[in-house]
């Protein structure tokens, strides 16, 4: 059945994809004030918007763990922040090639960018340390307080334009079209994301059944 809605999934968003391609090249007329280059931002923004609905799931699957101690929840999570550090450096990359071309700078250290870049940091910690522990039960408990330390950083990467001055601009006003070419791709890259995260949660789940395994035959040795 999940493999099904994979290749359900996979056909919707290649259908999507060529779709929003189309809209955004050659129906969206260029910007004033950048040109064709502010394209690049119908993937930067999805992206970004992608990896934070990611990240608050991983962070109520933790929590969910830490109430409960089922590690399922351990799965949910790992499996999604792994994802949601994905769409993090797409974001990150494809904000910097815009920066280059419209700020004449690849990069720049004011609140937006250095707090995104320490969340980036933070979740590849998260997965590091989830490898790095053997033990389910202790790798579930502190992969989850860990992820929700990191969590932390979120809402500090979404406020800090309205915080702090920064390079980066305020929110902006778009027409209609293209808030609606923006909308669409953010929708092909939820449906991405969601591949993504059903074939990491079945790779975990094999993983958890082995440790299980090693578990039993630790226990009969």
């Amino acid at each position: 059945m999940r493999e099904k809605l994979m290749y359900f999934l996979g056909a919707v968003v290649a259908i999507l994809f060529v779709r929003n391609l189309y809209v955004i090249l050659n129906v969206l007329p260029d910007e004033a004030n950048q040109g064709a280059m502010y394209r690049i931002m119908f993937f930067h923004i999805p992206s970004w918007w992608t990896a934070g609905l990611a990240l608050m799931l991983s962070a109520g699957t933790s929590v969910a763990y830490l109430r409960t101690g089922k590690l399922k929840y351990d799965t949910i999570s790992v499996s999604v922040t792994e994802v949601a550090v994905v769409f993090l450096f797409i974001g990150l990359t494809t904000g910097m090639i815009w920066a280059r071309i419209i700020w004449g700078i690849w990069w720049t250290w004011d609140a937006r960018l250095t707090s995104a870049f320490v969340c980036v940091l933070l979740y590849g910690g998260y997965l590091i340390l989830h490898n790095g522990i053997a033990e389910p039960t202790q790798r579930a408990k502190i992969s989850a307080a860990f992820n929700l330390f990191a969590f932390a950083d979120v809402p500090i990467v979404w406020y800090s334009i309205r915080f702090w001055r920064t390079q980066h601009p305020q929110p902006m006003t778009l027409p209609p079209d293209m808030w609606s070419a923006l909308l669409w791709n953010w929708l092909t890259l939820i449906l991405l994301m969601t591949i993504f995260i059903l074939l990491r949660l079945r790779q975990e789940e094999a993983r958890r059944d082995i440790d299980g395994l090693r578990r039993l035959v630790h226990a009969h040795a």
